[in-house]
């Protein structure tokens, strides 16, 4: 694939088709977003393979409550001969059709995605571009170098259905038209209302079930994997020359609130666009391609979440089925808003979870469904204080950090030594434990059919790291403003700094302990989480110790896209994430890599080296992997969620994830700045 950057310094990433068939082109992945959680994604190829692959997903509740609206569309050239020329491309159980694919010539990403074709009769490009603040998008149709005249039909393929679930032919869709405008309802719930209009094509009526569309990425997956999608007919025209043609889609919660359709100009969308391209890559040096192309995928990831009838900025964790997660949100806030320059948005989404927190804690994540937010974890409340404080640092704010975010923390320090949900609590030794053999509270999580996979209940090895750094940056914002609060705060950081170096510290390994149980028991194992003892702000470690964990986490763990989450030596390890979702659970946390962990081993193996010039030569080849990454298979222009632990090394999971792309942009600054 190539990456070119156009006279506004903007990354365009293009790869040549001419003479792939579907199979070649069905492994990467494209994503589109809007700030409403609205998005659309999909293939090079058109088709589509999984559920969430649209030409149109849209929120009733933004972000949440999320709708694919419409699939895809079944575009027919039908010459005065009577032949038909399809360009889409569609999987049915091991057949692909039509193969649209062999008039594909090349596929591009900017503002939108671009696909072209050369039918013999004509060169066409299909355009798809997403508006920013609602749930629309404008698919165009350019039209040139004619041999002749031919009619052009255009089905649109709706599922109207959230966008977890898979549509079948028993739903009671149906629509409401005129001869340019129609709408699309699911008359058995509230999945919202889809508005089609075309300004040079008629509507016909032609309703039709299309069945068992197959989706392989979720066969790979064990998941169900066949769709039916309803058609309510057709839009057609008559193409006699060069000429530009538009599908609008449009979706809302109730007709009432669709986007006047007719009333759109695709010039003004485009500019529109830019400007939002133009502000997301301010500050950004033109002669960084890398930091350019970050900076864009960061802005993915952005949205405003409605509260109380009110917006407020938060994070998506992940495309495409990820909401705001407490945990994701503040590992990905310094990347995503600080390193870029967006310190107001950075404040707004501090702000919006500190007016939700709850018994001294944040929450783990917001309802995919708008039902409320959910309290079961044991760090994103100490991530939430790491972030608040990076802020302060970043902007030296302490109007908004005193007035909104310090009294959230303060909440959460004192939860945490009294005591709060799932009993976590600081022990008499000053750490902090919490959990049980029912609960997963830290950030790996996974639990499937009963059975926990990583029980890190008791005394979590990355909990205690960021407590003491918590309690060492409310020591150092006390001082000069309340001695007895810093003596107390200074207080609490020495007993626990004393009790995390005798509990975690083994020194036969030359590394840390992973959790200790609240019987006593130790986990042992080599696990990444150690690394955050080394790279936050402060280390309870000697420096001879965190040169010892970053030494051992390099040979243990370092792959070229990530950290393992175990040792290839572990006899629990497990190099590949693959299989049915027990399968898959099961391998998250026991040698699945994450991207993300690449930010704080950078920042470590530098902090050891001194930030010298050798470390950052270093660090640079470290990252040329995940870099690369954004230009191939996966998601074109951004980064994966995990990859296997065992080569060869192929993303896995959320094809866009945020603290993957925070962490790998905060890192690269880190090199070079």
């Amino acid at each position: 694939m190539k990456v070119v950057f156009n006279q506004q310094g903007a990354p365009e990433w293009k790869v040549n088709l001419n003479g792939q068939s579907p199979e070649q082109m069905v492994g990467a992945e494209w994503l589109l977003t809007n700030n409403r959680g609205g998005f659309a994604c999909g293939t090079p190829a058109g088709c589509n393979t999984r559920r969430y692959h649209s030409m149109l997903t849209g929120s009733l509740n933004p972000p949440a409550n999320r709708v694919v609206a419409m699939s895809n569309c079944l575009e027919t050239i039908i010459l005065p001969d009577g032949q038909a020329l399809e360009l889409s491309c569609f999987q049915f159980d091991k057949t692909f059709h039509p193969d649209g694919c062999k008039y594909l010539t090349a596929f591009r990403k900017d503002l939108g995605v671009h696909w072209e074709y050369d039918i013999g009769v004509a060169n066409v490009i299909r355009s798809l571009y997403l508006l920013n603040d609602s749930d629309t998008a404008a698919i165009v149709y350019t039209f040139s170098n004619l041999s002749g005249p031919f009619d052009f039909t255009l089905r649109p393929l709706t599922a109207m259905r959230d966008f977890h679930a898979l549509q079948n032919a028993s739903a009671p869709l149906y629509s409401a038209w005129n001869e340019q405008e129609i709408t699309v309802q699911n008359e058995a719930d509230g999945t919202g209302v889809l508005a089609l209009y075309s300004g040079k094509l008629r509507f016909v009526r032609g309703p039709q079930w299309w069945y068992r569309f197959f989706y392989r990425t979720e066969h790979r997956r064990g998941q169900d994997c066949f769709e039916d999608l309803w058609s309510p007919g057709v839009f057609a025209g008559h193409i006699n020359g060069e000429q530009q043609v538009i599908l609008w889609a449009c979706f809302a919660d109730r007709k009432e609130n669709l986007m006047p359709l007719a009333r759109l100009d695709l010039d003004i969308v485009l500019d529109d666009a830019r400007l939002s391209q133009k502000q997301l890559l301010r500050g950004c040096p033109e002669q960084d391609g890398h930091r350019r192309q970050l900076y864009l995928a960061a802005g993915q990831f952005v949205v405003e979440r409605t509260i109380s009838g009110n917006s407020a900025p938060t994070i998506l964790a992940g495309f495409p089925w990820f909401m705001d997660w407490g945990r994701d949100t503040f590992i990905s806030l310094q990347g995503l808003c600080l390193c870029t320059g967006r310190q107001n948005i950075a404040a707004g989404v501090l702000e919006t979870f500190a007016a939700a927190v709850s018994e001294g804690m944040v929450p783990n994540r917001f309802d995919d469904y708008g039902a409320g937010a959910h309290y079961n974890s044991i760090d994103a409340s100490l991530w939430f204080a790491h972030a608040a404080f990076a802020y302060l640092r970043a902007t030296d704010n302490r109007k908004t950090f005193g007035d909104k975010l310090l009294p959230a923390i303060e909440q959460i320090a004192g939860a945490y030594r009294r005591g709060t949900r799932f009993g976590i609590h600081a022990d008499d030794d000053g750490l902090i434990s919490g959990g049980d053999a029912d609960t997963q509270l830290t950030w790996m999580d996974a639990k499937c059919n009963g059975v926990t996979f990583t029980p890190r209940y008791g005394k979590a090895v990355e909990v205690n790291a960021l407590w003491y750094e918590i309690l060492r940056h409310l020591e150092d914002y006390y001082n000069g403003k309340n001695p007895d609060l810093a003596a107390s705060y200074r207080k609490s950081a020495g007993q626990v700094r004393e009790s995390f170096v005798r509990l975690f510290w083994r020194q036969e390994t030359g590394c840390l302990n992973d959790c200790i149980l609240p019987n006593g028991t130790v986990d042992s194992r080599i696990r990444p989480n150690q690394i955050f003892a080394v790279s936050l702000t402060y280390s309870p470690l000697t420096p001879v110790q965190q040169r010892s964990v970053v030494n051992v986490v390099r040979q243990h763990l370092l792959t070229e896209y990530g950290l393992r989450t175990l040792s290839p030596k572990d006899r629990g390890y497990i190099g590949r994430y693959e299989g049915n979702g027990f399968e898959r659970d099961r391998a998250y946390h026991q040698g699945t890599v994450w991207p993300y962990l690449m930010g704080p081993f950078i920042e470590a193996y530098l902090r050891v080296n001194n930030f010298d010039a050798e470390s950052r030569k270093q660090c640079k080849k470290m990252l040329g992997p995940l870099l690369e990454h954004l230009t191939q298979a996966g998601c074109i222009g951004s980064i994966s969620e995990v990859f296997d632990g065992d080569a060869p090394q192929e993303p896995k999971g959320c094809f866009a994830q945020a603290w993957s792309v925070a962490e790998v942009l905060r890192a690269w600054m880190l090199i070079n700045d």
